[in-house]
């Protein structure tokens, strides 16, 4: 049997809205978007390989960025669907900003969180490569200990709203040694799109999170070299749909309801 990404399609009202998560999280890094997405979107959470209720393909290919765009524009048709939303969070938002650029004719906007993954210079995705070998022996020697040992694991974040985090956390209990292992052996180390900003034609909106510094030349970066890109900074560290959902929810509302140009049902 074929291998296929967990996908889920929530009720809603308005165009779809591709959500993908980030690194070691689930769908339930959305539980507190959703009620409010829905009101002018139907979104369509996606599980990246490995985690939670993905399978883990033992192919490497499997987890190349170019192989989830594919995934993701089948995804798209499968719904029946001509255009619609895609956002994500950290190497999420580098999956589906790889996706509208290849794909830019399917997208009416895209939005995106602080994403190292997606904004990286060549030497720094240069020093992943070549070290990306060495951490997914490491990871495959040291099992799910050496998993929760990540610095982005879920466990290790200090403010995430408890009804999110525990949420995470008993999904992590799902992910895969061998899927996370490859994930990053083969996703992102790769994922980076700066040296594509240039030929993006979508309107993007990058909500950044100002208290994670390290980000801040990239969300630089990104306002001067993405194009039709607008910048809201939240106050949130790198977690920023979560840790800021309301401002997060009002200005993903605003972004699809002024480029889909449909209204609104409920609050």
């Amino acid at each position: 049997m074929t291998k296929e990404l967990s996908v889920v399609v929530h009720e809603g009202h308005g165009p779809p809205l591709l959500l993908v998560h980030g690194m070691l999280a689930s769908r339930a890094q959305w539980l507190l978007n959703l009620p409010a997405l829905s009101t002018v979107t139907t979104p369509v959470t996606v599980e990246l390989w490995g985690h939670h209720l993905s399978p883990s393909p033992s192919n490497p290919s499997a987890y190349k960025p170019g192989t989830y765009s594919r995934l993701f524009e089948e995804i798209r048709k499968r719904l029946g669907v001509d255009r619609w939303f895609v956002g994500g969070c950290s190497l999420g938002g580098a999956l589906t900003m790889r996706y509208s650029l290849n794909h830019p004719d399917r997208v009416i906007g895209q939005f995106l969180t602080n994403s190292s993954s997606a904004f990286a210079d060549e030497t720094t995705c240069r020093k992943w490569q070549e070290s990306s070998a060495a951490s997914y022996a490491s990871i495959l020697q040291g099992g799910m200990t050496a998993v929760k040992r990540i610095p982005v694991h879920p466990r290790h974040a200090t403010r995430l709203p408890d009804s999110v985090k525990n949420a995470l956390l008993r999904d992590g209990e799902s992910h895969t040694v061998e899927g996370i292992a490859a994930t990053m052996r083969w996703t992102s180390p790769f994922a980076s799109v700066r040296s594509d900003l240039a030929h993006s034609t979508v309107p993007s909106m990058l909500l950044c999170g100002s208290f994670e510094r390290r980000f801040r030349p990239l969300r630089e970066y990104a306002a001067l070299n993405l194009p039709n890109l607008v910048v809201h900074d939240l106050p949130a560290g790198h977690a920023v749909n979560m840790e800021a959902a309301d401002a997060f929810n009002a200005h993903v509302k605003a972004f699809v309801q002024d480029l889909s140009k449909e209204p609104t049902h409920g609050s």
